[in-house]
């Protein structure tokens, strides 16, 4: 690869990932002119990639839904069917929660998803169907949900995370959502009082924590969640 096409390729990444902050912060209304400003690069180096706001936020919208097909993927080699189902869900919910108002301004366009954001809608649709057929084989998730009862009920989580004032009781209520997906025999094994650990969910962003009988039982999965919370608290 050249110098100058490595540059240009470091520039489109730039410019998206400076997108997907910028308009999930500040919404779909922010100008080209300021993404720019925010990436340290040119409006024309915008524009040369992405030569409307539309197709910045198919853009967008594509690596995200990317992103998620590639978190299903890793969630099928860590976990068992019906934890891995539940941990994507939670996770898709999660990273979509500061995107609703991109998806909201799509929702009454029939013409998406285009032609850049359809692969993406589809790779991330097969990687969701494999986790969901291996927990109804499981035993773990009910036998009549489908693909898109999964991608309604993310939707769905990603706007009650939004609207919630109190992100631990947002997470609550998105947890008791995704759990009806269960049947009962998984619901019974997760709170089964005969097990060796009890089990609790990260505070910031749900994730289900495994809990000894000895020392200190913790309130989050990990340091970038501890710190986004005293971000917030601050």
């Amino acid at each position: 690869m050249t110098a100058e096409r490595a540059d240009g390729r470091h520039n489109r990444e730039l410019v998206l990932r400076t997108a997907m902050r910028v308009f999930a912060d500040d919404g779909l209304e922010v100008p080209l002119s300021r993404i720019a400003q925010r990436a340290g690069v040119g409006a024309g180096t915008v524009y040369r990639h992405f030569p409307s706001k539309d197709i910045l936020i198919e853009a967008v919208l594509a690596e995200h839904v990317r992103g998620l097909a590639r978190a299903a993927d890793r969630w099928a080699g860590r976990a068992e069917p019906g934890e891995a189902l539940v941990g994507l869900l939670l996770e898709a919910i999660e990273q979509s929660s500061g995107r609703v108002s991109v998806c909201d301004g799509l929702t009454g366009d029939k013409s998406w998803p285009r032609a850049a954001l359809a692969p993406a809608v589809r790779e991330f649709g097969r990687a969701l169907e494999r986790l969901l057929l291996a927990a109804q084989q499981a035993g773990a998730v009910r036998a009549d949900m489908r693909v898109d009862d999964l991608t309604a009920l993310i939707a769905g989580g990603a706007a009650l995370r939004s609207a919630h004032r109190s992100r631990a009781r947002a997470a609550r209520l998105v947890r008791l959502l995704v759990g009806g997906l269960l049947t009962k025999e998984a619901a019974f094994r997760d709170t089964d009082p005969g097990r060796r650990h009890e089990t609790r969910h990260c505070l910031e962003c749900g994730t289900r924590l495994r809990i000894h009988t000895t020392g200190r039982p913790p309130s989050y999965c990990g340091p970038t969640c501890r710190q986004r919370a005293r971000r917030r608290r601050r």
